[in-house]
């Protein structure tokens, strides 16, 4: 290997991993939707070179999650109900598809993995409703509640279909960390929904090969998170009018709370 070589594919490494550690900031909210994000500053806190910082920016905005303003940077893609409803919506269709070819497809493997991350959310979920205000353990949970869906479409032969769906669960993990970092603090008393009960009956009719069955408690389940975090971000206007306006700062008022993280 040449000295140019290893310089190319040193570059490439540091751009990978600032893409990486950007992404999971912003998805968990570290870096607010709105956010002005300044290379000079930026580059400093996750120790690469301006160079290197803005062509992991620009891989961000293939990701959806960054988006450029000409000669003035870039900002942490905004958010909106509007921009919520229509992502689930699309979620929704594509999710519906990937769950039905995943269950025409899928394999022996392919269901062990299933019942191995179900088990895994299980436990997980036991754990954060026990102990609802504890980071670590939403970490977790969010997690594993990801491998969870994911798992479901893995045997979707389809490139095109599993790129889609990652790009859309990760705009949705946005919302759901803004939720919980907006709600936490709330009493999760008096829970509407058994989330626990959904995710196993959309488990056991995956593992029974039912896509009819599995295909509608899925739109059930994500319809009904999706109506929770709608009702309660009116609720608290926690979306201000300016599209790049942050919003975690904006805490629930007296009276407000949260039902679940769905």
């Amino acid at each position: 290997m040449d000295e140019q070589t290893a310089d190319n594919e040193d570059f490439g490494t540091l751009i990978g991993k600032a893409h990486s550690a950007l992404k999971n900031n912003i998805i968990s909210g570290r870096h607010q939707p709105g956010e002005k994000l300044r290379v000079e500053h930026l580059k400093q806190q996750y120790g690469v070179s301006s160079s290197t910082l803005r062509e992991a920016l620009t891989m961000l905005i293939a990701d959806q999650l960054v988006v450029a303003e000409g000669q003035r940077g870039f900002r942490v893609k905004p958010v909106s109900i509007q921009d919520l409803i229509d992502l689930n919506r699309i979620r929704i269709v594509l999710e519906k598809e990937a769950i039905r070819q995943s269950i025409a497809h899928g394999d022996l493997q392919w269901e062990e993995t299933i019942v191995s991350s179900f088990h895994l959310l299980t436990r997980a979920e036991k754990a954060l409703t026990a102990n609802p205000s504890d980071k670590q353990l939403f970490d977790t949970w969010e997690r594993r509640h990801t491998g969870f869906h994911l798992t479901l479409f893995s045997a979707d032969p389809s490139e095109w279909m599993q790129r889609f769906l990652m790009i859309a669960y990760q705009q949705c993990e946005r919302y759901r960390n803004i939720f919980h970092l907006l709600a936490q603090d709330l009493a999760r008393e008096n829970r509407p929904r058994d989330i626990q009960a959904e995710h196993k009956a959309i488990f056991d009719a995956v593992l029974s090969r039912d896509t009819d069955a599995a295909s509608g408690l899925l739109e059930k389940h994500l319809m009904q998170t999706l109506d929770e975090w709608v009702e309660f971000f009116k609720t608290t206007d926690a979306f201000d009018a300016d599209p790049v306006a942050p919003v975690l700062s904006r805490k629930p008022g007296p009276g407000e709370h949260r039902t679940d993280q769905g």
